[in-house]
């Protein structure tokens, strides 16, 4: 594991924060030393995630950092993920200073530090590493779907949304420690950037991918997954939602991935998708998500629900509707755990 600090401008509060957020809630690739934040700094970063101390300090600057610890940081991970995947201006000097400490950047944007002049200059003269996970692989690595994944007994569960950012990876993980300590050996592919900085062993970056080779793609990961780790179960990490129109996303998982069982991650506290509200463009209703999803052949076996702008009371009353409505387990994952659909899991999956 890397020592690193995670860069999150002024952001550790916000859901373009949630790169920082996995990293903070659990990473085997890297160390966490610190989180660089020029508004929440002086603080415990898991006072400002949930409101409990997790021994991560917050610091103004990397400078400040420096100064501080007495550990030596190796690389500083952009852990934010600002709108359309560009590097702000006022964010530069913060990571080209990064660079000048002898740090590594990891960034997971679309602006790609490793094709920008200033930065291949700056890595050049101290001899650090710009590490793009966005970066597209070469198309002689990329494969199309064959229809293999079609001969696996695996069962396979995704974990989808009904929106971007609303807990998907995080449930994921949740759902992976709990089945592990279940003694269920247990997989989770990652489709994003952070499940990479999570240190996951299996996946690949779904939106660094051209579209004709996703479902390849997909499939050639939980192909090797059974082959090099021959696992009880898979889960999936989802990306987007069925019908946010800014990036849909979640029938490759279903069809492509042969999931044959999803657990869905549910906002309650959100009226229109994340960042489309000047469009009034409204989440649909969890049942009505629930039927689309059946209507390509996939079970629902639980649900979690997104606590963000939600009272406690409106958590609880939907939660104890919607349990006896569907009949599965809708679980708040943050506050109770997961146990519950873990013990669906495995009851309706014969673990």
């Amino acid at each position: 594991m890397q020592n690193a600090i995670v860069f999150t401008h002024n952001l550790l509060a916000d859901n373009f924060a949630k790169t920082a957020h996995g990293l903070l809630r659990g990473t085997e690739r890297y160390n966490i030393l610190a989180v660089i934040d020029s508004v929440h700094y002086g603080k415990d970063a898991g006072e400002v995630l949930e409101g409990n101390k997790i021994n991560v300090p917050v610091y103004k600057t990397i400078a400040e950092f420096i100064d501080a610890s007495d550990v030596q940081a190796e690389c500083c991970i952009v852990g934010v993920a600002f709108p359309g995947g560009i590097l702000p201006a006022e964010c530069r000097n913060e990571l080209i200073e990064a660079t000048k400490f002898k740090l590594s950047i990891v960034s997971g944007l679309h602006h790609y530090l490793s094709d920008d002049s200033d930065f291949i200059a700056l890595a050049e003269k101290y001899n650090v590493e710009l590490i793009d996970i966005r970066k597209p692989r070469s198309v002689s690595d990329l494969h199309f779907w064959s229809g293999k994944i079609l001969d696996i007994n695996v069962p396979i569960v995704a974990v989808l949304g009904t929106d971007c950012a609303v807990g998907k990876r995080t449930t994921a993980r949740l759902i992976l420690e709990n089945c592990i300590k279940e003694g269920i050996r247990t997989e989770l592919i990652y489709t994003g950037q952070t499940g990479w900085m999570q240190g996951y062993k299996h996946g690949f970056i779904f939106d660094a991918t051209p579209n004709d080779f996703v479902s390849g793609e997909l499939e050639r990961v939980i192909l090797e997954c059974v082959d090099q780790s021959n696992p009880d179960l898979i889960l999936l990490e989802g990306q987007s939602s069925m019908r946010n129109p800014s990036g849909p996303g979640g029938s490759e998982f279903i069809l492509s991935g042969n999931a044959k069982s999803v657990i869905i991650v549910h906002p309650i506290g959100r009226k229109y998708f994340v960042d489309l509200e000047e469009f009034e463009y409204e989440i649909p209703d969890l049942i009505d998500e629930i039927k689309l999803i059946e209507s390509y052949g996939a079970n629902i076996i639980g649900v979690g629900l997104n606590e963000e702008n939600a009272t406690e009371d409106k958590l609880m009353k939907f939660r104890n509707k919607y349990s006896q409505l569907l009949e599965i387990p809708v679980v708040l994952p943050l506050a109770d755990g997961v146990g519950d659909i873990v013990k669906n899991i495995k009851e309706n999956l014969s673990l």
